[in-house]
């Protein structure tokens, strides 16, 4: 479906109400205006889905994604994280809702070199005020580590992990707030086919087992088949949605983009 937005078409792509995160409108542009980034945009993911945002290299997937994580202001419209709309919070309050109620995982792991796999897993408690030694907190990031299953590499640190494990480590850090959304940029992009097999499946188990909303920027046809619904961009516009993808299938609407920018 589409709503008309001036001249423009918004492609809507909604789900039922109270959905962990709403975009209404929301648009980017760079130098004044000159280069549009994304077009405005309405997007609801319901709580509990897994959402795949795909297109061509530059059709604005980073952008929504940066937009929608709270990660860059937009330039017009709104974004809602379980109701609470972000653009309202102060830097401090963004950046407090981010800890708590967002997780991230990107293609490169982002894990604290100097600081045990526990502790990487522990940080976002840690910079809410917990201590790294109070018991809560210890046992917050084991759960979340057995959950990805690195129970007993707690002590390790970064470097004396494999690069599936060190994201399975950044999984777990991103799920140990219990998030209101994860975020996932590329997370499958350095892995190996084996490797990202076992990533997407903590994250589907996330989604399945824990009622986690997960939404996961990729290129990967194989990736997106992992997910409830994949959405499409081309040049800033999100122009198509499938539920149930499937590799095939997404693969062909991704050929259709590249050739021509538009989805058939």
């Amino acid at each position: 479906m589409f709503r008309r937005r001036g001249r423009a078409q918004v492609p809507v792509v909604a789900r039922a109400e109270g959905g962990a995160l709403a975009l209404d409108g929301v648009g980017r542009t760079y130098r004044g205006g000159d280069v549009v980034a994304l077009h405005p945009t309405d997007l609801v993911v319901g709580r509990g889905r897994f959402v795949a945002v795909m297109g061509p290299s530059g059709s604005g997937k980073s952008t929504l994604l940066q937009c929608a994580a709270g990660l860059d202001r937009p330039t017009c419209g709104t974004v809602r994280v379980e109701g609470v709309e972000i653009g309202a919070l102060s830097e401090a309050a963004l950046t407090r809702l981010r800890r708590e109620r967002i997780g991230f995982v990107f293609q490169a792991h982002n894990l604290v070199p100097s600081l045990s796999v526990a502790e990487n897993v522990a940080l976002p408690l840690m910079l809410g005020g917990a201590a790294a030694a109070d018991e809560a907190t210890a046992a917050r990031a084991a759960v979340a580590l057995a959950a990805v299953g690195l129970g007993d590499r707690t002590t390790d640190i970064p470097a004396e992990l494999s690069g599936g494990q060190q994201q399975r480590v950044a999984i777990a850090r991103a799920l140990v707030t219990d998030p209101a959304v994860v975020f996932a940029d590329e997370p499958t992009g350095a892995l190996d086919p084996s490797t990202a097999h076992d990533v997407l499946a903590l994250l589907r188990q996330a989604v399945d087992h824990d009622g986690h909303t997960v939404v996961m920027v990729t290129h990967d046809p194989t990736a997106a088949a992992w997910c409830d619904e994949a959405v499409f961009l081309t040049q800033g516009r999100l122009v198509a949605a499938m539920d149930r993808p499937d590799a095939g299938r997404v693969h062909a609407v991704m050929r259709r983009l590249g050739r021509r920018g538009v989805a058939a």
